[in-house]
């Protein structure tokens, strides 16, 4: 039965004369997902709502009926309900313990669970990522053929692998290194060398934001010889290469990682779900070029920071992407802080922890920019204090 919320979002999708994949990809999402709204089949979360309001220049109307519908809390708990309510109905009609549309159902939760990375709150998206994975589980000791053994066991690589992406995104270190164990684990079994190579490339990225600088370029450049070449892991390493180089201040090196990241990258189409996290999207080269040039002190950063932000505001690159927007913020605060304009790069900096879109694994970022503007003495210093001090408050424990 069609929802209001579906009633609501059908006609004010209709009235813009748009189809469903014009406006999934506005979003973006899937345009099946689109669909399943409209037809009552799924609820979206709040936030989903809210990125659908913006596209639809809806005034709040879409998330005033997601929230009228539940209660705040409780909705993604009753959604996982319902979904693996269907699953398992769907599993046990079909002729196999382990049925091919379980599978399929399995494998676009999992992709819908990386897309959703993008515009969800960690703590937010970890229990569904969890269920989906307690589901996985549950028929790892069922019947199956070669092949949908396999299936399951690549689809719980890459949800292990979504898992510890947020556990590391809520400095959630000895539950992160665990479900890289299991990942890896399930690409060795399954010789997935993509799922393998994302496993050392997030170990990098974690480390990245440890200080371990010299241990991510270790594992990045492991990551590399792991990665199939032509996969989203091996230049998402590469970039990650580059990082790790710069803030060691080897300059030669990252420089170097930057110009193999953009003849990877520049050929690249862009791709169906660019919000995909384990797809990579060429719009990112230029985002990893300005983090890596702030570190390095190179005074260019600054002129691609405004660039890479103006063009996110924009949203002429697919969409709204409002975590990809904090980050920039606070690439440009960095570049501002290297040239001295500290008034500026405290002011982006605050912007960017004020959005609620900075997680604990980079919100140490913003502790340079504090370090620049306390020394100087700016009385931006205690706003930009007390916006740091509240992102590691408000993180809601998973």
């Amino acid at each position: 039965m069609r929802s209001a919320f579906g009633a609501e979002l059908s006609r004010r999708r209709t009235a813009q004369g748009l189809s469903l994949a014009q406006l999934a990809k506005l979003v973006p999402c899937h345009r099946g997902y689109i669909a399943q709204l409209e037809n009552g089949e799924r609820r979206p979360s709040p936030e989903f709502a809210k990125k659908l309001d913006a596209v639809l220049d809806a005034a709040g109307s879409l998330v005033a009926l997601t929230l009228a519908d539940t209660q705040a809390g409780t909705e993604a708990a009753r959604l996982g309900d319902d979904e693996f309510e269907a699953l398992e109905l769907g599993r046990r009609v079909a002729a196999s313990d382990i049925g091919s549309a379980t599978l399929t159902a399995l494998e676009e939760a999992a992709d819908r669970l990386a897309i959703d990375y993008q515009s969800t709150r960690p703590a937010v998206l970890l229990p569904d990522v969890r269920r989906q994975l307690h589901y996985v589980g549950q028929l790892v000791d069922k019947k199956a053929t070669l092949d949908q053994r396999r299936r399951l066991l690549v689809v719980g690589g890459w949800l292990s692998l979504i898992a510890a992406t947020l556990d590391v995104d809520l400095q959630l270190r000895p539950a992160a290194a665990a479900r890289l164990s299991t990942a890896a684990s399930l690409a060795e079994h399954t010789g997935n060398r993509e799922i393998a190579a994302w496993c050392l490339e997030t170990q990098a990225w974690a480390a990245l934001t440890q200080g371990q600088f010299k241990l991510a370029v270790d594992l990045s450049q492991a990551a590399q010889r792991v990665a199939p070449r032509d996969g989203s892991a091996f230049i998402q390493a590469t970039a990650q290469e580059g990082k790790a180089w710069a803030r060691l201040d080897e300059r030669r090196e990252a420089r170097e990682a930057l110009d193999r990241v953009e003849r990877l990258a520049s050929p690249l189409p862009v791709p169906d779900q660019p919000e995909h996290h384990f797809h990579y999207d060429p719009a990112k080269q230029l985002a990893y070029t300005v983090t890596t040039l702030a570190w390095i002190a190179d005074p260019a950063a600054e002129r691609h920071a405004r660039e890479v932000l103006a063009r996110l505001e924009s949203g002429r690159d697919g969409g709204l992407r409002p975590r990809r927007i904090a980050t920039a913020r606070l690439d440009l605060a960095l570049a501002l802080t290297r040239i001295g304009h500290l008034d500026e790069a405290a002011g982006q900096a605050i912007a960017a922890l004020r959005s609620g879109r900075i997680v604990p694994s980079s919100a140490w970022r913003a502790a340079e920019i504090l370090t620049a503007v306390d020394a100087a003495g700016l009385g931006e210093a205690t706003d930009l204090r007390g916006a740091l001090d509240a992102v590691a408050e408000s993180q809601p424990q998973p």
